[in-house]
């Protein structure tokens, strides 16, 4: 699937009302019609307020970490205040599914706004964003025609990227998913030899993509694997800041990417406005979701925003949730064998 990247959009900053630590409201507080528990706290003001103004729907989030707001759905069971669960990982997404916490939904405008693999067959979730994990390099230093078109990822474990790697530790969820996808596309042997491949270059592991991005541009490490939307960010802050893209894979399996998606809690008292935001989200508010965060639309009728449109078009890989999420332990020990750490 080929992402075409135009300029669009630029979103002016909507306040919502603090409601309490972790929890906003577009209105209504305790009393608002939607309550919302989200992993993604990116710049959402916007997309509620905006929604609220549209539809007269308030809402009120609550956000945290993906595995402790499902641990807290599952714990809350049919006496849970949530309407609608929002997540940050296509695995937490289907996990979310197979352990019964989303309803499945009837919803011909999210069949028709998001892509097929974007969705859950089921009809329980859906994907409203989508961020890719590529490559980042110091123009400076490398050259990008020396990085390997075909499988850029486990080009990195070439001899000649020694000394020259930094990357996420083993505990992030993107490097996770990331290595899931590869052993679900490639075989656990051949995913394996990648990672073992990055271990042999002595790469540099890094506490989070940020401070990776910085270390490239401060001249620390050449060449790093990071979400792309945090690349914009810096970028929105300094123009002239010494990172470049790279799209991994162009002439093979394409960029591995990760999807922010929500789905209508098991039990919500509102399951149709529940899905009538869903639907808001993917249509008229997709800009408001994704555009604050530089990150791609799931919608392939709206563009995305204007500095991520400069990365240039890429091919992405299939995005298989349940390999995401059914192959996460797998990973994870794979990426111990492989001594990442």
């Amino acid at each position: 699937m080929r992402t075409r990247l135009l300029a669009l959009f630029a979103a002016a900053p909507v306040l919502l009302t603090t409601a309490g630590c972790g929890v906003f409201s577009s209105g209504g507080g305790e009393d608002a019609d939607l309550q919302v528990y989200s992993a993604r706290h990116y710049d959402l003001e916007k997309a509620f307020a905006d929604f609220t103004e549209e539809t007269g729907t308030t809402v009120e989030f609550l956000y945290g970490d993906d595995a402790e707001l499902l641990q807290r759905l599952e714990a809350e069971g049919e006496d849970s205040p949530a309407d609608l669960f929002v997540t940050v990982d296509a695995g937490m997404l289907w996990k979310a599914g197979e352990d019964g916490v989303l309803a499945p939904l009837d919803s011909p405008v999210l069949e028709q706004a998001v892509p097929e693999d974007l969705r859950d067959p089921e009809g329980r979730w859906a994907g409203l964003a989508m961020r890719a994990r590529t490559l980042m390099y110091d123009p400076d230093q490398v050259d990008p025609a020396d990085f390997d078109p075909v499988d850029s990822y486990a080009g990195l474990g070439d001899p000649k990227w020694k000394g020259r790697l930094c990357m996420r530790d083993e505990t992030s969820s993107y490097v996770q998913s990331l290595v899931a996808s590869l052993i679900d596309l490639q075989g656990r042997d051949k995913a394996l030899r990648t990672v073992e491949g990055w271990v042999a270059n002595d790469v540099q592991i890094m506490s989070n993509d940020v401070e990776l991005l910085e270390t490239i541009d401060a001249g620390g490490c050449e060449v790093g694997i990071t979400n792309h939307y945090y690349l914009a960010r810096l970028m929105e802050e300094d123009p002239d800041f010494g990172v470049k893209p790279y799209w991994a894979s162009q002439e093979g399996e394409g960029t591995h990417v990760n999807i922010s998606g929500a789905g209508v809690v098991e039990g919500s008292d509102a399951p149709a406005a529940a899905r009538e935001l869903m639907e808001w989200l993917a249509t008229d508010g997709q800009s408001d979701f994704v555009d604050g965060n530089h990150e791609f639309p799931v919608n392939p009728e709206v563009e995305p925003e204007e500095l991520i449109a400069g990365f240039g078009e890429f091919d992405r890989m299939p995005v298989d949730a349940a390999a995401y999420g059914s192959r996460n332990a797998e990973a994870v020990e794979l990426l111990d064998e492989a001594g990442y750490r």
